[in-house]
């Protein structure tokens, strides 16, 4: 059998791979944005409550972040070969491949609208099945990237063990707790704070793609324009996502990702108390203006602070792991807010409930990531005063004797205190 070819990372073919990363995110990601469209209709079909057909949209989300299936393996590999194949421009590559989400946001809602006219909810899925079916012809394109890890010397097997369940047990537990990134988990406090502060985010931050259609024509919006609110942040990202994209690849703002990714969370969490002062059409779209480029901020940033975090050699597993949060947070939050809708017969709820998740998400993340560059600086300081507290006592080793010409070692303890 003929070696597979590898192709290069930062090459020709990269870009090949971002376009395939970008369609993939605009077929996998972007969908659940239009299951607000439906909404309604499966609420009559069904003569479910808020917090019944809430459930749809919950599954939907949680098994595109943490399922085996169709949707998670696309939407997760689109993004690990992303950062495989672009070294050097991988901020720009990151903020070129989320635009396929604004697309998607864009296009999806409008198209759902029109097919549910026609064709009803059954048979819109049905199409929709058919165009998600172009993630092959996206997979195809991402061809295996060469890396510069030298393969590792096979040893010979191990001897056979006494106790063959305890070691396959034992075996199995490690391959599990490597690959769900638990050592990550473990030793590296910045991806603790990622992980946390990030399930708080999806929390709040899935509410508004579900529930502001609904929300729209609860207040008397017919259903094109509500329609068309979902796609006017898509819209604005389009445009958006470039020009964060040119702004964070700077060298110079490397260092603050992390704040401006904490920042973005928070301005987020603020943006959602606007619809909790009016349901104005008008209001309603300046909102949706405004919410697009707190929507950027966290879109661009939220893959790269994660692999500014952790070595991209473990950038898989450390994905795995936060993407399995994010589909718990997926699977409870709309049902949660179901509930408060169909208690309160109040729709503001749901976006007070949003701003209080993205809120708390932004204020933790920042402080917390603050505290840790704090320690670390202290740490070096610490570091540097005692390594030049060492390299000031070497001298008195070497003693002069009571007779001048002639020098002899003298013993000394010494306790170093820091290495």
């Amino acid at each position: 059998m003929m070696p597979q070819a590898l192709e290069h990372a930062d090459g020709r073919w990269a870009w090949m791979v971002l376009l395939a990363s970008l369609m993939t995110q605009a077929l996998t990601l972007a969908f659940p944005a239009c299951i607000g469209v439906f909404f309604t209709d499966l609420q009559h079909d069904f003569q479910a409550s808020n917090s019944e057909t809430s459930w749809f949209p919950s599954i939907l989300g949680a098994m595109l972040h943490a399922g085996g299936l169709g949707m998670c393996f696309s939407f997760q590999s689109s993004i690990t070969v992303l950062g495989l194949y672009f070294v050097h421009r991988r901020p720009m590559a990151n903020a070129l491949a989320s635009i396929g989400l604004s697309l998607g946001v864009t296009l999806w809602p409008l198209l759902a609208r029109y097919l549910l006219e026609d064709l009803g909810w059954r048979g819109s899925f049905l199409v929709f099945g058919g165009v998600l079916l172009h993630c092959c012809i996206c997979g195809a394109i991402m061809r295996p990237v060469a890396t510069s890890a030298t393969p590792e010397t096979r040893e010979s097997p191990p001897l056979p063990s006494k106790t063959p369940v305890r070691s396959c047990l034992a075996t199995c537990d490690s391959t599990i707790r490597h690959h769900l990134a638990c050592d990550i988990l473990q030793h590296n406090m910045g991806y603790r704070v990622y992980t946390v502060g990030g399930t708080l985010m999806i929390l709040g931050f899935t509410l508004p793609h579900t529930f502001l259609v609904p929300y729209a024509m609860w207040h008397g919006v017919d259903e094109y324009r509500a329609a068309l609110l979902v796609s006017i942040i898509g819209f604005c990202n389009i445009f958006l996502r470039p020009i964060a994209g040119l702004l964070i690849g700077r060298q110079r703002l490397a260092g603050y990702r992390k704040y401006l990714f904490s920042l973005a969370v928070l301005l987020n969490g603020l943006t959602n108390l606007v619809c909790t002062v009016s349901a104005d059409y008008q209001v309603l779209v300046g909102y949706c203006l405004v919410y697009s480029v707190s929507m950027c901020g966290v879109g661009v940033l939220i893959f790269q602070v994660l692999m500014d975090i952790v070595p991209m050699d473990r950038f898989p597993s450390a994905l795995g792991l936060f993407t399995v949060l994010c589909g718990i947070a997926s699977l409870i939050s709309p049902p949660l807010a179901g509930f408060l809708v169909d208690s309160t017969n109040n729709f503001s709820y749901v976006f007070f409930m949003s701003s209080f998740f993205l809120i708390s998400s932004g204020l933790f993340m920042g402080g917390s990531f603050y505290a840790l560059q704090k320690k670390e600086r202290q740490g070096r300081q610490a570091k540097a005063e005692g390594v030049s507290s060492e390299t000031a006592s070497v001298p008195s080793l070497i003693l002069e004797g009571k007779d001048s010409s002639k020098k002899q070692l003298h013993v000394e303890r010494m306790y170093v205190t820091s290495v």
